[in-house]
């Protein structure tokens, strides 16, 4: 066993495979012994790896939290033994079905060193053995060339950078003709759900120098630009912008892209649908999603569920009993979301949604109706629970992740595993992008009531899709959109100031004595310095508020000096310096210590936590926050706390991980801090528009401080420049509406 090494130093490993541990034979995933100058423990995707092969093994040393040190390959080169010995052990491991030790060894005793050459090539000799049939001998063969095959596809591929995953993948589907078949159309790799870019199928198909105008790369560069927009959170786009961003693209005439489109249509590869008066183009299963979400919505509301009996009489009781005063409008949400099947509520802060939706549930609890509550992230799912003093969960766990056959996301509730609830309430729905509302969608059972709450006035979700603008605005279902900011709340002039803002008017930055204030600063190196004075000393001292717990600066931008890479640099330095004995693992260039603040910044599945009550679960969700409780440097295990969960990291997780002393304002969505820091200072126009400050502005509970340039917060909220999202929702809710009404 090798004692000594060095973390992310790359070692080469041969050897002989002593045993296989485990194997996914999904995705080739494969934990084996290996015996050669040093026996190991190796994990990776090593597919049709067995017992007897000879390897060699590129990786580094990783130590795992319940396994111990391993050898993590990166690269795997294999042969089939060619010694009597290591072709006896390899035949005799059950590699091939249908072979066990005692026809091994008959084999070999046989045909010796050409036993593998002749159970490959010649089927009918070896059906004359004793005990071996035709049929038996030619799938012997068959599962030969497959490992034969599989070994070609990841020799053909390593000069592409195509990992041995997508290998396996492609050589499931296309079979021994894998290569042959890519050579003919290598963009066959970017459309056929491997894993791989347009880019990489490109680069094999330039080294075999197919002309830059076939159809196979107009095709892939076409449904590559749709793919590539979806990021951008488009659902769709016009066709003749289509057309015109991939010609440009690809580098070809604009007419022959839109004739291969044309096609694209005819067979359905891409899918058309006519907007108002522009034809729009869709991945297909993209377009089916948004027909299905407004498809679904028509059903809740022409099929709602029973009326709550005597629902003025409840309320009446509730405002009696609680001492509480309903807004005329806040009773018309009450009545409409327990009369009608589907509601939804909006409004900004301090208008009442809270109380609104807290009366809501407890109605319809009163009345016996099973009540689900949920929300995108792990912050508003928990923000829910307290308000309303129901348990939330997030979307993720209320529908049950689970995994498809090659670790495709899936969830365990959907058409077939309805939700056991009477009424569903999902709170922060602009964060909600179009697949995971349709995943909701298919899981309520018939009738559900659906109550969506959130603020259209917010940043849409990350995902694709504008699921909570294009439903208000398609003016279709029941909204009630609170506007009245009640007395309570206009004490707070962080409540006041975000209506001024989304109204287009400019927050009042004068007033010294209340919870938002504005420090003027004019160069930006010197406005970092008063964020992290704010966050070291004058926060703390003023108003005992924790940098690591309470206090949360907010940027428009991850670039800059005043973007979060800067600031999270100056903000570790300042709160949780570098010492002599300080616990630290440096992970792609970041050094995190012991004692960071941490950001989670995208969903794992698979991180063990465990809370000090003994529960346990997995899964660490993009958007948590936490403190880094400890670094195993030896073993680079690290421990975050989140919450009431202790997290355990390996050295592969790690890479999921940020600091989140500043974090950008998309980022912060779903969250609430008790004190927001914005710094203020002109950027890139596409980061400084009026909603952008308006979300970053009531992430604060208790205190707001813009630091900076007056005229940027000026320029912000003039800037009504919404980047534009093309989605098909709103008129496909509209159409439902129609169809139904003629």
């Amino acid at each position: 066993m090798i004692q000594e090494y060095e973390s992310n130093t790359v070692y080469e490993c041969t050897g002989v495979v002593e045993s296989v541990i485990y194997r996914n034979e999904e995705n080739g995933y494969t934990v084996i012994e290996l015996s050669g100058d040093d026996a190991i423990t190796a994990v990776g995707i090593m597919p049709l790896l067995n017992v007897g092969e000879e390897v060699k093994l590129t990786g580094t040393f990783k130590n795992h939290p319940s396994y111990g040190m391993q050898f993590s390959v990166a690269s795997c080169e294999q042969s089939i033994p060619k010694s009597l010995g290591g072709i006896l052990k390899y035949l005799s491991s059950g590699a091939i079905k249908g072979i066990g030790p005692a026809t091994a060894q008959k084999l070999v005793k046989e045909y010796k060193e050409k036993t593998i050459e002749v159970l490959e090539n010649e089927p009918e000799r070896v059906a004359k053995m004793r005990g071996i049939t035709l049929e038996k001998a030619k799938e012997i063969s068959r599962q030969i060339k497959m490992n034969t095959g599989v070994r070609e596809l990841l020799v053909y591929f390593a000069g592409y950078d195509i990992s041995p995953s997508s290998a396996l993948a492609v050589y499931k589907a296309l079979g021994n003709e894998a290569i042959e078949r890519i050579k003919e159309n290598p963009y066959i790799l970017c459309n056929g759900g491997f894993n791989i870019s347009f880019e990489k199928a490109d680069k094999i198909a330039m080294s075999q120098e197919k002309p830059a105008d076939s159809e196979y790369r107009i095709r892939a560069g076409l449904a590559y630009v749709l793919n590539h927009n979806m990021i951008n959170g488009h659902t769709c786009l016009p066709k003749d912008t289509l057309v015109k961003v991939s010609a440009n693209f690809l580098g070809i005439r604009e007419e022959l892209c839109l004739s291969i489109l044309d096609e694209m249509i005819l067979d359905s590869s891409i899918a058309k649908d006519e907007i108002g008066d522009k034809t729009f183009t869709f991945i297909p299963y993209v377009h089916r999603c948004e027909k299905f979400i407004a498809a679904r919505i028509n059903f809740i509301c022409r099929y709602p569920a029973d009326r709550i009996p005597d629902i003025d009489k409840r309320i009446k009781h509730i405002e009696d009993t609680e001492n509480i005063q309903y807004a005329d409008l806040q009773k018309k949400a009450i009545n409409d979301a327990l009369s009608k099947g589907m509601l939804v509520l909006t409004g900004g802060p301090g208008t009442g949604k809270t109380t609104t939706l807290n009366a809501i549930i407890r109605i319809l609890k009163d009345c016996g109706k099973k009540v689900f509550l949920t929300a995108p992230t792990g912050r508003a799912a928990q923000r829910m629970s307290k308000v309303t003093g129901c348990e939330a969960k997030t979307i993720h766990r209320l529908l049950e992740v689970n995994f498809t056959k090659g670790e495709e996301m899936a969830f365990k509730h959907n058409e077939k595993n309805l939700l056991d609830c009477d009424a569903l309430v999902v709170d922060e729905v602009s964060m909600v992008d179009v697949f995971l509302f349709e995943s909701l969608m298919k899981a309520l059972p018939l009738g559900c009531r659906l109550i969506l709450v959130g603020d259209s006035n917010q940043l849409p979700s990350v995902g694709p899709g504008n699921v909570l603008e294009d439903i208000v605005s398609s003016n279709t279902i029941p909204i009630v959109a609170l506007n009245e900011i009640f007395r309570q709340s206009m004490e707070s002039l962080i409540v006041t100031n975000a209506h001024k803002i989304v109204n287009g008017e400019m927050p009042d930055l004068e007033k010294k004595d209340k919870d938002f204030f504005f420090l003027p600063c004019y160069n930006q190196y010197d406005i970092s310095n008063i964020i992290v004075d704010l966050c070291k000393r004058r926060l703390p001292n003023s108003y005992g508020y924790s940098p690591f717990e309470d206090i949360q600066v907010l940027a428009p931008s991850k670039k800059g000096e005043l973007g979060t890479v800067e600031l999270n640099k100056k903000l570790q330095s300042a709160l949780n310096p570098n010492t002599e004995n300080a616990e630290e693992l440096t992970v792609n260039g970041k050094n995190f210590r012991k004692g960071d603040k941490v950001m989670q910044i995208k969903n794992n599945y698979d991180i063990n936590w465990y809370k000090e009550n003994g529960e346990t679960g997995t899964g660490i969700f993009n958007g948590d926050i936490g403190i880094l409780e400890s670094i195993s440097k030896k073993s680079n295990i690290i421990k975050v706390i989140f919450d009431d969960k202790i997290a355990v990291y390996d050295s592969d997780s790690v890479s999921d991980l940020d600091f989140a002393y500043a974090c950008t304002v998309h980022k912060s969505q779903g969250n609430e801090f008790e004190a927001v820091i914005i710094p203020m200072h002109k950027g890139a126009p596409q980061l400084y528009y009026r909603n952008l400050l308006y979300t970053a502005v009531t992430r604060a509970k208790k205190l707001l401080i813009l630091v900076g340039d007056k005229n940027t917060v000026e320029y912000m909220v003039n800037n009504n420049r919404r980047s534009k999202r093309y989605s098909g929702l709103k008129e496909f809710l509209i159409r439902c509406r129609n169809e139904q009404n003629i």
